[in-house]
This record gives structure tokens, sequence and C-alpha cells, in this order.
């Protein structure tokens, strides 16, 4: 487990070389295009992220939406985890849900972010986004691992008369875990892309996306750069946070 989870990181690696590659790019592009309403400098985005970052305004708009979110992106995992789990266990339940799964898979999101502003105000919007965005990602790749579970290893946990607690911790989540990772790593990128989209059309006051929508109607591309700069800061830290917590939790429960 821990090789591939090694493996894995040194994968997702972000090299300082190619951060430079591609800021050099962007700085030739503003160059060349010569209008910072189009295409704002690294370094203007740099200066304004920095006024920015000494407002209140900033933070506590980093807050709503983070605390948002991310609630969205828990509700959603514990919830996938739950249906996966009795989907599992009662065929009824599997079929039940499958059409849902392929209604939410299939729906734009701009529609269920209308539709939902037709029925809620805009503020609870980018919980139920980032729910609804995240719940089949977890449930299918949860169920898809309850369902390869090791065949074997299951006789052999019936064979020694295991009990329901212990198959959970020795067989069944070691071999859902590779599954439940690879949805935490899709689920936190979608939940943070949904739930800003969601607030930029809703604009609930005092989330990110009501800033990225302001910087838009007054055309002021180095706000917009700087909004868009802390999103990927926020959503990549949490996300390596999370991963840390998350493999950091299962190395404890190998060892148990």
């Amino acid at each position: 487990m821990m090789n591939s989870t090694t493996s894995t990181n040194k994968k997702r690696t972000i090299k300082l070389w190619a951060i430079i590659f591609w800021l050099l790019v962007w700085q030739g592009l503003s160059i060349y295009i010569g209008q910072e309403l189009l295409l704002a400098s690294p370094l203007s985005v740099l200066s304004r992220l920095a006024q920015l970052a000494i407002t209140l305004n900033f933070w506590t708009s980093i807050l709503f939406s983070l605390s948002r979110i991310i609630t969205g992106f828990f509700l959603a995992t514990f919830t996938g985890i739950i249906l996966a789990t009795l989907a599992s266990r009662f065929r009824v339940i599997e079929q039940l849900l499958v059409p849902l799964i392929l209604f939410v898979n299939a729906t734009p999101v701009a529609s269920i972010i209308i539709l939902l502003l037709i029925w809620f105000s805009s503020r609870p919007l980018s919980i139920i986004i980032s729910f609804l965005m995240v719940l089949p990602i977890v449930y299918t790749n949860v169920l898809s691992g309850i369902k390869s579970t090791d065949a074997k290893l299951l006789e052999m946990a019936q064979v020694f008369e295991m009990s329901i607690s212990r198959k959970i911790l020795y067989i069944y989540i070691s071999q859902i875990f590779p599954f439940f990772k690879a949805a935490c790593l899709v689920g936190l990128g979608i939940s943070w892309k949904s739930g800003i989209a969601a607030e930029v059309i809703g604009i609930p006051s005092g989330s990110i996306g009501a800033n990225l929508h302001q910087a838009r109607i007054f055309l002021a591309t180095p706000d917009l750069f700087a909004w868009t700069m802390t999103i990927i800061v926020i959503s990549a830290s949490f996300e390596r946070f999370f991963l840390f917590l998350l493999t950091q939790a299962m190395n404890k429960l190998e060892r148990v």
C-alpha cells in the first residue's frame, strides 16, 4: 500500500522549473498581447494578490467558500460510503440508485445550479452542488471496491469465523482504500470547480465566486487571475493535507 502511495505522490510532485517555465510563457504572452485587460502579467497578478491578502474581505471570502465546499465534500463522502455499503448488500438499492446516479452525471452543472436557485437561496448553493457532484464519484468507486474484494479472503474469514468488524478492518478497508483514495482525488477537484461555479452563478454575498463575478463585471483582469490563483492554491493545499491524513489513518489501521 505504501509503495503505491509513494509512487503516486512522486508522479504528482510539481517541479519548480516547470512552474518557472509556465510563468515565463505567461509573461511572454502578456507582453506579446500588450493589453492587461485581456491577459494580465504574472507580476501584476501577484501584486494585486498581495493587495487583496491584507484585506478582511479576502480572508472572509476564503472562509465562506472553503467551509461550504468542504462541507459538501464530506457530506457526499459519508453518504457515498453508506449508500455503496447498502447497495453492495441489497441488490434492489443498487438498482434503485442507478437512474439517480446517471441523472446527476449526465445533467450539466449549470442546469442543476439554476434549478436549485429556484428552490433555495444562494448561500447554501455551493454545499448542495459540491455534494451532488462528489456523491456519484464516491458511491461508484466505493461500490466497485467492495465488489472487487478478493473472494478467497472472504472465504478464509468465513472459515475462521471472523466477526463483521474484523472483516471490515482487516479485509474490506484495505481492499477499498485505493478506490476510495482515487474517488477523493477526483472529488476534491470537482467539488471546488462546481462549488465556485455555483457561487459565480448564484453570487452569494461574501464568497469567492461573488468576487470573481465582480471582477468580470468591472473588467478587473488582475483581480480575476488573483482570485483564480487563490482557488488553485487552497484547493491543492487542502487536497494534499486531506490525502496525507487519509494515508496516515490507513497506515495506523494496517499496524493494528
